[in-house]
């Protein structure tokens, strides 16, 4: 029997879009997509970042026999901290590494298949270490941004440059550590710098081109852009009201910095940007709340305007950036999302609206604030534990000292959180530390380090500093714990397994039961875990996956704390995981 034209042309477009999915990665997969389907397309696994996946081969029932299945050294001297997670499609994983390296894996045996090192300048100024969050893909391309804030963007296949782009001055103190995201089809990126007196900012472009589509500051008085589809520039509105919340010209060299990156949820059509420390520490100089720094922003993507914000940490003095990740989630048949602050505050918002549904303690010791108004959803100071006003001392170079908690490092800092829909709770990586700070007279120099405060990071318990607690977000209850001697500073996964994921300092990727907190497994792998754990299936098997290689911000800034852990070694290990096939 002969095909008809009919026939033909079906067969034609079956195979067009067999090819068209092996070949790139679209919208609608990153937007719909778990780990379920073998793949781990976004930073925080789904767009939403829950970092939960439905996978179950490996359980509470079986995860004891749970085996390397290889391991790929990011190689070289080049290693320091490894905060990066990986992404993974049709069948190869891409990792980013210190010092702005990426490489392309075979995800089922780790062979490499290619890698791209970025060309650094002498001058790069990263805050808290040389790190990299991960990647984004989109379509035949695989992009990050690197430490001197630039984008890049190379071709899964052959690692082939496809187009690289800047996204602002290294020289004045910007960098780029965070993975991007994809959103609606525009790839979405913050920037770092917040403690040299950059201005934070959400920009959104085209991802196979680099091309600008618009840019939104998160700094109050700073005027955002679009471009149309011939690259013409135009406004597009300030952020908030110039000067309502920033005296004089502080507004100009403001922080809020974006440096962790975003979530995006398609149900609502909204980005979540948290945004860092106001520039300077030194509170008594910027009179006022100062947006929209420490807070939660919420940004229409098709428009680039500003839909809501909550902030956390109005006039901040203990620089307590609000750049931790916003994770949406329903509840009640309402879509929430929520936020474990560096403050020591969890908030759970309206994901619609920014209202505050519930706010609540996730560490055990807080002392610049001793509440939450959930009415006003601003916190209730307390007066004394905000250090002193420098201009008002003797010496006038020094203000008085205060000791609070948490220290700056904060109760959660990088480190992602997981959700999941089968327990409802919320996994947070904690830490319980306080600090000795003070402020100081400071001005603003282009490139040089803008905070006008001095500080010292102490240990609050003799037993443990890093806790990962299982968080209620509708009752505030912690659920359980498990504690660890060295502060907790890797991301965590949770699985249709009824399994938690997570990694120590000491340097164990460790297994806990979701419900109950027991730990069910661990395994060292020789370095420090900095990283979030991600999980896959591929040719019939689950993998587990995280990064190792100690540093980040604890040994740089930890005080007291880092000399706790001056024994743990560096290094840069990817380590991958399966069930033995008997």
């Amino acid at each position: 029997m002969r095909p008809t034209l009919l026939n033909l042309m079906m067969a034609i477009g079956l195979a067009a879009a067999a090819t068209s999915h092996a070949a790139g990665v679209t919208d609608q997969m990153i937007d719909t997509e778990s780990s379920a389907s073998g793949n781990v397309l976004s930073w925080g696994g789904t767009p939403q970042g829950q970092r939960f996946s439905p996978l179950n081969k490996i359980n509470t029932a079986n995860v004891s026999k749970l085996t390397p299945a290889w391991a790929f050294s990011f190689g070289g001297e080049k290693q320091r901290g490894q905060e990066s997670q990986p992404v993974i499609y049709n069948g190869r994983m891409f990792i980013t590494g210190s010092y702005s390296r990426l490489y392309a894996l075979d995800a089922a045996t780790g062979k490499k298949l290619w890698k791209y090192e970025h060309r650094l300048p002498e001058g790069i100024m990263p805050c808290c270490d040389v790190v990299n969050r991960g990647a984004a893909l989109y379509d035949d391309l695989v992009i990050f941004a690197t430490l001197d804030a630039q984008l890049v963007a190379l071709k899964q296949d052959t690692g082939e440059l496809a187009w690289k782009t800047k996204i602002d001055d290294y020289a004045a103190g910007y960098s780029a550590t965070a993975a991007p995201i994809i959103a609606n089809g525009l790839l979405l990126t913050g920037v770092s710098g917040g403690e040299f007196g950059v201005v934070g900012r959400v920009e959104a472009r085209d991802p196979k081109t680099g091309k600008l589509v618009w840019t939104r500051p998160t700094v109050e008085g700073h005027m955002g852009y679009m471009w149309d589809k011939d690259g013409t520039k135009k406004e597009n509105g300030v952020s908030g009201t110039t000067n309502q919340t920033w005296p004089g010209d502080l507004w100009k060299t403001g922080g809020a910095a974006t440096w962790l990156g975003g979530t995006y949820d398609p149900k609502t059509g909204l980005a979540y940007f948290g945004t860092g420390n106001p520039a300077p520490w030194n509170s008594h100089l910027r009179k006022g709340d100062n947006l929209f720094s420490c807070s939660t922003v919420a940004i229409d993507v098709k428009t680039g305007k500003i839909v809501w914000h909550y902030q956390g940490t109005p006039n901040d003095s203990w620089d307590f950036d609000g750049a931790n990740e916003f994770i949406t989630f329903d509840q009640d048949g309402k879509r929430l999302g929520a936020k474990a602050d560096r403050n020591g505050f969890f908030y759970v918002l309206d994901a619609t609206t920014g209202k505050l549904q519930n706010a609540f303690p996730f560490v055990k010791k807080i002392t610049w604030a001793s509440g939450v108004d959930l009415k006003t959803g601003r916190p209730n100071f307390v007066p004394e534990n905000r250090p002193g006003d420098p201009t008002g001392s003797a010496d006038g170079k020094k203000g008085s000292e205060v000791f609070a908690a948490p220290g700056f490092l904060g109760g959660k800092n990088q480190m992602p959180m997981a959700y999941s829909p089968q327990t409802h709770l919320f996994y947070v990586p904690s830490n319980e530390w306080g600090m000795e700070i003070w402020n100081e007279p400071v001005a603003y120099k282009k490139g040089a380090a803008y905070l006008g405060a001095g500080f010292t990071i102490k240990p609050l318990n003799e037993d443990y500093i890093g806790a990962l607690r299982a968080v209620d977000p509708k009752t505030g209850k912690i659920v359980w714990e498990v504690k660890d001697n060295a502060p907790l500073w890797g991301g965590v996964l949770t699985t249709g397994g009824n399994l938690v994921f997570w990694g120590t300092p000491e340097g164990y990727l460790k297994a806990a039961d979701a419900k109950t907190g027991k730990v069910v497994w661990q395994f060292q792998t020789g370095s420090g875990v900095v990283a979030p754990p991600v999980t896959w299936q591929q040719n019939g098997e689950q993998y587990v996956a995280v990064a190792s290689g100690w540093g980040g911000a604890v040994p740089l800034w930890g005080g007291e704390v880092a000399k706790r852990v001056n024994f743990l070694e560096q290094g840069g290990t990817m380590w991958v995981f399966k069930l033995p096939k008997n």
